[in-house]
């Protein structure tokens, strides 16, 4: 019966996650330019043209894009690749498992977005309309 019912749903199911997702990806990259409390809740901001820089511009960009379906599968892989810098260079060093090392959000965001990029947009997104067009 859930087989039956999630299955007939999978294709909105599937937006819904791409669409959360990239938004709370943008949340992170929007957090690290001091909006929603700033980094560590006290509304500072990342320097610039640094290598959390660079995360934030990719976060903050990738994040809009894969919520509103936009070049979705570059932009999650762009992401995907992102996140699995992030584990190795700033997780990984404080030991070998992500759930005691602080990457588990990481690891997940990594495979999410590698999903994402092979997958495609899907339902209710900019690449929809724009293929549906030629």
């Amino acid at each position: 019966m859930i087989k039956t019912f999630l299955g007939s749903h999978s294709e909105h199911i599937f937006a819904i996650l791409r669409i959360v997702a990239g938004l709370l990806f943008w949340f992170h990259g929007a957090q690290k330019f001091g909006m929603f409390g700033g980094l560590g809740g006290q509304g500072g901001a990342v320097t610039v043209m640094t290598l959390l820089w660079v995360a934030a511009v990719v976060e903050f960009v990738a994040g809009v894009a894969i919520a509103i379906g936009f070049w979705t599968r570059w932009m999650a892989f762009i992401a995907a690749g992102q996140m699995a810098v992030a584990y190795f260079l700033s997780h990984a060093p404080r030991g070998p498992w992500p759930l005691t090392n602080g990457g588990e959000l990481a690891v997940l965001y990594c495979f999410l977005w590698l999903y994402v990029a092979a997958r495609g947009p899907g339902l209710w997104s900019v690449d929809a309309i724009t293929d549906s067009r030629r």
